[in-house]
C-alpha cells in the first residue's frame, strides 16, 4: 500500500466505503462503473491513465470476507470481479535459455508462479499461485492457445497435465464455474454481500 494512502487512512479512518463503481473484467482490465453502466449491468469504460492504473495495482488488497477492494486515499473501493481476483497472460520467455520457458504474469504485471492448473466447465483456464493463501487467477482468453500447446489434455478437455518450466507438470483439475468463487475464498459481487 501507498504511503499516502496510509497517511490519508490515519487522518480520515471512518470514510464510508463504496461498491460497484470498479471493475476487474475477465481479461483483467480495470472498468470504472458510472450509475448508467451499473443500472444497465454493463461493464463499464475502461481506464487507460498508465498512472491510475498503477496506483490501483499497488493498492488493490482483499479484506477478511473475501472482497477485493482499492484502497483510495481513506476510501475503500470495492470491486467487481469478471471472474476472479486476478488474471494472468501466458508467454514464452524470451530471456530464458530453454526455448519453451513460459511466464505468467497478473494483471499488474508481476510475476505468478503456478502450483495448480484448473479447467473450468466453460473452457476456463485457472491458475492457483504459491503464496500463502494461494491467489486463483483466470488465464486470458487470448492465451489458451499456448496453453493448449503445453499442455496434454484428456478426451474430456477438463484432465490431463499443463506442462510448466523445468519439467514440472501440473495436474489439470476440473472446477465447476459456479463454484470458483466459494472453493477459493472470494466474493465477485461485493454489493450483493453488503
Amino acid at each position: 500500500m501507498d504511503d499516502i494512502v496510509k497517511q490519508a487512512l490515519a487522518k480520515w479512518p471512518n470514510v464510508p466505503s463504496c461498491t460497484g463503481w470498479l471493475m476487474l473484467d475477465r481479461r483483467g482490465n480495470w472498468r470504472m462503473r458510472d450509475e448508467a453502466a451499473q443500472a444497465s449491468g454493463s461493464p463499464g469504460v475502461p481506464i487507460r491513465h498508465e498512472a491510475l492504473l498503477g496506483f490501483i495495482n499497488r493498492n488493490y488488497e482483499c479484506d477478511e470476507r473475501g472482497q477485493w477492494f482499492f484502497q483510495n486515499g481513506p476510501q475503500r473501493v470495492y470491486v467487481e470481479l469478471g471472474y476472479t481476483p486476478w488474471v494472468v497472460r501466458l508467454s514464452v520467455d524470451a530471456n530464458a535459455a530453454a526455448d519453451d520457458a513460459l511466464t505468467l504474469k497478473d494483471q499488474a504485471g508481476n510475476p505468478f508462479e503456478p502450483s495448480a492448473v484448473f479447467a473450468d466447465d466453460q473452457g476456463g483456464i485457472l491458475f492457483a499461485d504459491t503464496s500463502a493463501p494461494p491467489r486463483i487467477a483466470v488465464l486470458h482468453d487470448h492465451d489458451l492457445e499456448l496453453f493448449a500447446d503445453h499442455a496434454k489434455l484428456a478426451d474430456d478437455s477438463l484432465s490431463g497435465e499443463f506442462r510448466w518450466n523445468n519439467g514440472v507438470a501440473l495436474a489439470l483439475e476440473s472446477v465447476r464455474l459456479d463454484d470458483v468463487a466459494s472453493r477459493f475464498g472470494f466474493v465477485q459481487s461485493p454489493a450483493a454481500k453488503a
